[in-house]
């Protein structure tokens, strides 16, 4: 399958998950009264998601690279969030660990497409979403 649109991209289709599950999360009593906190972590779920697009649309891999990179780095400030909502009783520990887990896999389906964008696809050849497997396929198959 050929990658055409930004939503054929695993990454962010896992970004739109994670994204569900921290509104989800802050609708939630206490953690929808820390308006700073609920904001900053809806704003770190929404940048994984609109950088990935955004690069996706990008005219060089230069670019293409740094709006994945941004996600990247949104996913960790992600991540660095939900310790705070852990640690002020916001969320539970299992509700951590979900948004964690999903927040790593996210992450790790970006660089893996970083990586191969860099010329290291066999370095993360384990994270890649099936599109991209079948795409390095047809390019070792054809050159």
């Amino acid at each position: 399958m050929k990658i055409e649109r930004f939503e054929d991209i695993q990454g962010w289709q896992e970004a739109r998950e994670l994204a569900k599950q921290i509104n989800e999360l802050t609708r939630r009593d206490p953690f929808k009264r820390d308006y700073g906190l609920c904001s900053q972590i809806q704003k770190a779920a929404v940048s994984i998601m609109a950088n990935i697009a955004e690069g996706f649309d990008r005219q060089s891999k230069k670019e293409i690279i740094r709006f994945f990179d941004y996600s990247s780095a949104s996913s960790a400030e992600l991540q660095s969030h939900l310790y705070v909502a852990f640690d002020q009783k916001y969320i539970s520990e299992e509700d951590f660990k979900e948004a964690y887990d999903q927040a790593k896999k996210t992450k790790s389906l970006i660089n893996g497409f970083i990586a191969y964008l860099k010329g290291r696809k066999n370095n993360y050849i384990k994270f890649f979403d099936p599109i991209i497997k079948t795409a390095i396929r047809q390019h070792n198959s054809t050159g």
